[in-house]
């Protein structure tokens, strides 16, 4: 679980309602801002430029730094390889001591903030002075952090700002935002003036040219770069392309995935020193590079996250957490944050660091699907969580409930049916569970939980398991654990709607928990487990499909199981033959049905209007399966029924399997956000295609009141035939 000093920021978080509501307010407008600025380009097909550059570049940054530092000496500028931050920092202090700088002006570079640079110019008597304008606001609150990679102090309201203002000024200054601008401009030309070094960061680096490219709304970085007599450059090994074309692609994403802008105020391109007027007369300015490694070839060389390095500092990721929107990069704790910046963390800080940032990400895959560079950042995630768990090991709960009772099915089993008999206490005989005791109380906060089913779907199936003359398909079903041993009547469903279309459905006994929960917790070798047993299992039934309703399961059996087992003669091969049967159960039902969609059926309300029905795109079936149309298609062609859609229908309810169990004070704003939503679609029928969002909105609706019910697609088709 995560400390108490991780948590104790969270808290904070959580309770600063003018930061959330800041950054609740830039997301919602962001979304809506970046799809316009967008339109009519082919974003699939620039982020696969620009994947294509920045990965080539990580395969050969020795080569590309060479070019870099000859194209730029050249010039007459200077080029310094820093492996470490200790080797950057001492080089940009003897610069500046060469030269006799007491004052430095910066503009905003995330590299200067990853050496900690001004601390340590500080303790040496050199004062730096930030000059962009929310680094600055920032600067003048001691302890405050950057909440945002992009807008670093968009947490802070103008009263707030004016109030900063009036301390540093020494008189009262209204909370104006034009004089606020207006004052800070007057204070910072001051700096540019007097200073003696400039210092920048870059967005790009080209190694053709030895040109470093520089994107700003303000004017800041221009001044900084150009009034002192030494510019000092730091630029991280990523920010290295090979040729000035390369440079096209990136332009045109970073602004519009940054700030849904087509292009940045200020786009600066420097190659080489350029005159600078001195008090002696007109001279040559220096300009120095600092080329920073610090963990960057090594991630470069990782055959795993080497990805990450594509990253170019959008924060379109962080833009469009539900999670990070809730609790803001100072939670994080670290310079980058967010998803992409706890893998950052892990190689530019260390693993130890990265260990409880990590642990925030919900895994609903919003990120994946905006990323210009095209870094699957949630899979990334999961994979730096097993090597946490590698060097850490499993919290002791986690260990107990994984390796102790996931792993051993028929533990398991018992354990749940035994549960299912004690449960009463905490059921009352309902079959919603609304307050737990002591400190198990936090998780029917806002939520209300299901109970477990008396009788579990694999005791059921006997009875559904009806042998046809002449099936037209004989399938598998893997239920996954929830259907199996808390909605069984969805699996109810799934056997009726199947067998109406002439399909002979088994279910194999054998089959266990698909893993997803030990993959989540970074839990390999008990997800490497059960992806074996259930190999197994449905290798056993003979079906030429395995079909499941749970697009969790579906992710794990489909692409989970050949990624665990890769490498492994005697299983490889057959977690891909099983990976080739599986489909969704919706999925399937539209192949079956295509060609006499509304054709038949029963209306769903007894007045004979239609029902209203609203559908939730659950993360897995959206994002990984790609199957959200599938899903409108086959209710719309349902009779009695209207499909209305509600604001934000694919965003996360929340849920995040066990993440509701480990941040349910995250979890619960998430629901209500969804449940608002639902509220204000007017419908009376909530569809979804995952048990878990299943159980996550049915709780919600549950504490909120009302008569709005939730059911898995399989329900509303088993209903509509009856």
């Amino acid at each position: 679980m995560a400390g108490k000093e991780f948590k104790e920021r969270i808290r904070q978080a959580l309770n600063n309602a003018s930061l959330r509501g800041a950054l609740g307010r830039f997301a919602d407008s962001y979304i809506v801002s970046r799809e316009q600025v967008y339109a009519g380009r082919d974003f699939a097909a620039l982020r696969e430029r620009i994947a294509a550059i920045k990965a080539d570049a990580a395969g050969r940054y020795e080569e590309l730094a060479d070019r870099f530092t000859r194209a730029v000496e050249a010039r007459g500028g200077k080029v310094f390889r820093a492996h470490d931050a200790a080797a950057a920092r001492e080089y940009i202090y003897r610069v500046a001591k060469e030269h006799g700088v007491t004052d430095i002006v910066k503009s905003k570079s995330f590299a200067s903030e990853e050496i900690h640079l001004n601390e340590f110019l500080q303790e040496r008597g050199i004062t730096p002075h930030e000059t962009d304008l929310a680094e600055w606001i920032l600067q003048l609150m001691p302890g405050e952090r950057p909440s945002h990679m992009v807008m670093p102090a968009i947490h802070l309201p103008k009263e707030e700002v004016a109030r900063v203002f009036s301390r540093y000024l020494g008189q009262p200054v209204e909370p104006d935002i034009k004089n606020l601008v207006r004052l800070a401009r007057r204070e910072l030309r001051k700096k540019f003036l007097t200073a003696g070094m400039g210092i920048s960061g870059a967005n790009i680096a080209v190694a053709e040219t030895g040109t470093i490219v520089i994107c700003t709304n303000e004017g800041n970085a221009r001044l900084a770069t150009t009034v002192p007599p030494v510019h000092v450059a730091i630029v991280g090994y990523e920010k290295l392309v090979p040729e000035l074309k390369d440079i096209v692609p990136i332009l045109e994403a970073l602004p519009r995935s940054g700030t849904a802008q087509p292009i940045t105020s200020y786009v600066t391109m420097i190659t080489g020193p350029v005159p600078a007027w001195r008090d002696d007369g007109e001279g040559i300015k220096e300009l120095h590079v600092v080329l920073l490694d610090n963990g960057r070839t090594r991630m470069a060389a990782d055959p795993v996250f080497k990805e990450a390095l594509q990253c170019i500092r959008c924060a379109s990721c962080t833009n469009v957490c539900p999670v990070f929107q809730l609790v803001s990069g100072q939670v994080y704790g670290y310079i980058y944050n967010g998803g992409i910046g706890s893998i950052l963390t892990a190689f530019f800080n260390s693993l130890e660091d990265a260990a409880e940032p990590q642990s925030l990400c919900i895994g609903c895959r919003r990120c994946a699907e905006v990323c210009p560079a095209k870094i699957n950042i949630p899979d990334l995630v999961l994979k730096l969580r097993e090597r946490v768990v590698t060097k850490q090991g499993l919290s002791s709960g986690y260990r107990i409930a994984l390796h102790g009772v996931v792993a051993r099915p028929k533990l398991m089993h018992t354990l749940l049916r035994a549960a299912a008999r004690l449960q009463g206490p905490v059921t009352h005989g309902r079959p919603l569970i609304r307050h737990l005791p002591l400190f198990f109380s936090s998780l029917t906060e806002g939520r209300s939980l299901p109970a477990i089913a008396r009788v579990p779907l694999r005791d059921r199936v006997k009875d559904l398991e009806r042998p046809l003359s002449r099936p037209r398909l004989r399938v598998a079903f893997y239920s996954g654990c929830v259907i199996d041993f808390v909605y069984p009547e969805i699996g109810e469903a799934v056997y009726k709607v199947l067998g109406r279309e002439g399909v002979q459905v088994v279910f194999p006994q054998e089959q266990a928990c698909c893993g997803a929960p030990a993959a989540y917790a970074g839990d390999r070798e008990t997800a490497v487990k059960l992806a074996k047993q259930n190999i197994a299992a449905l290798e056993g039934t003979g079906a030429g499909v395995i079909v499941t309703a749970c697009p969790t399961c579906a992710v794990a059996l489909k692409k989970d199981f050949p990624e665990l087992l890769a490498g492994d003669p005697a299983w490889e091969a057959r977690a891909r033959i099983v990976a080739a049967k599986v489909k969704d159960f919706t999925e399937l039902v539209h192949e079956l049905t295509r060609d006499r969609q509304g054709s038949s059926g029963q209306p769903l309300k007894e007045s004979g209007q239609a029902l209203k029905v609203t559908y939730h795109d659950s993360c897995h079936f959206k994002r990984h399966l790609g199957l959200d149309r599938v899903a409108r298609e086959v209710l719309k062609g349902r009779p009695g029924l209207e499909l209305v859609e509600m604001q934000e229908s694919d965003r996360c309810c929340g849920f995040g399997g066990s993440y509701s169990i480990k941040y349910p004070e995250i979890s619960r704003p998430i629901l209500e956000r969804k449940l608002k939503n639902i509220a204000a679609s007017g419908a009376e029928l909530v569809a979804v295609d995952c048990p878990g969002c299943v159980l996550q909105l049915r709780g919600g609706l549950d504490q909120m009141g009302g008569t709005v019910q939730v059911k898995h697609t399989a329900e509303i088709l088993a209903a509509a035939q009856d």
